[in-house]
């Protein structure tokens, strides 16, 4: 009778563990099609959001002007000598130049510098009215230009507040409405964010500051040799003139450091000492090498020497 009864209590342990399993089995499935469920019903909630209904697209499609050249397709069909072929509709463009002035990095304070609102002189100066009014139709020329292989980049040389970067800007701009890439970069900070990259110390391996100087479609470099020289800026900064040179990319700069070959005053006079003392140049700021390719590539333009108008405005206030 025991062996019986001990018999029955496994039967009985065996048959409450099948039976407990198999409600656990059973309770797993349905939480697991409930997760289903609500991870179906969150899907179609973002492709709803993702995706709206076909009558909010055709009625925002409806609301949008559809260009009268091509009929919204963006191509134009060309008939000649019994040849059809086709070419973009400048529809297609429309826009893109906003799209990349948003990624030039245009410091705000020069997002509306433009080579109609560079201010020249009145008649009463008319000896610096006639040099700036000159150095406009340079640039203006060098825009025109634009691309050339020849000569594809443009150096400004002058004094503090003779308006290079806004005439720099102003054409980065105008090159963008072009349709070229253009990026804007800090002389200072492009060479401390290069250092960061390589710097081992900060246990960074990002070069993407060297790369996107490199790379970069047309690369508009303010304030050049601000930074005391050292070895590794003149090594940096000759890396990217030379690959820049050599690959013939654009580069547009900015520089108040003189140079004697662009008609700069090299002297100037120690008001304390009373007697003449001799500037550092452009080939001892970033390297004989380095000047040497940008007046390679270049079109050099001098700023005439005219008050520095920050402190003109400033004095009007």
């Amino acid at each position: 009778m025991k062996r019986k009864r001990r018999f029955r209590g496994i039967v009985g342990e065996w048959r409450w563990g099948v039976c407990r399993n198999g409600r656990l089995a059973v309770a797993a499935r349905g939480a697991e099609r409930t997760r289903n469920q609500a991870g179906r019903a969150g899907t179609v909630a973002r492709n709803r959001a993702a995706f709206p209904p076909v009558w909010q697209i055709m009625e925002a499609m409806d609301t949008e002007a559809v260009c009268p050249k091509c009929g919204g397709v963006g191509w134009l069909i060309l008939e000649n000598a019994n040849v059809s072929s086709a070419q973009p509709c400048e529809c297609r463009f429309q826009g893109r130049s906003s799209r990349l002035e948003e990624r030039a990095q245009i410091p705000p304070l020069y997002r509306n510098a433009s080579l109609d609102n560079f201010v020249v002189p009145g008649p009463d100066n008319p000896i610096a009215r006639r040099d700036l009014t000159n150095v406009l139709m340079s640039v203006r020329n060098y825009v025109r230009d634009f691309p050339n292989e020849a000569r594809p980049g443009l150096l400004l040389i002058g004094e503090p507040g003779t308006g290079k970067t806004h005439l720099a800007v102003a054409t980065a701009r105008k090159i963008l409405e072009k349709g070229f890439e253009c990026l804007f970069c800090d002389y200072q900070n492009l060479l401390d964010r290069i250092r960061a990259g390589f710097d081992e110390s900060s246990h960074s391996t990002d070069k993407e500051a060297y790369r996107v100087a490199l790379d970069a479609e047309v690369l508009l470099l303010d304030d050049l040799g601000a930074h005391r020289g050292s070895d590794w800026v003149e090594d940096t900064i000759t890396a990217i003139i030379t690959y820049r040179c050599n690959n013939r990319k654009p580069l547009i700069a900015t520089t108040n450091v003189p140079d004697g070959d662009a008609g700069s005053s090299v002297v100037q006079k120690n008001v304390a000492l009373d007697k003449p003392e001799y500037r550092r140049i452009l080939s001892e700021q970033i390297g004989p090498r380095a000047r040497s390719r940008l007046f390679e590539m270049c079109t050099v333009i001098r700023m005439p020497l005219v008050e520095d108008f920050r402190v003109r405005k400033a004095r009007q206030l």
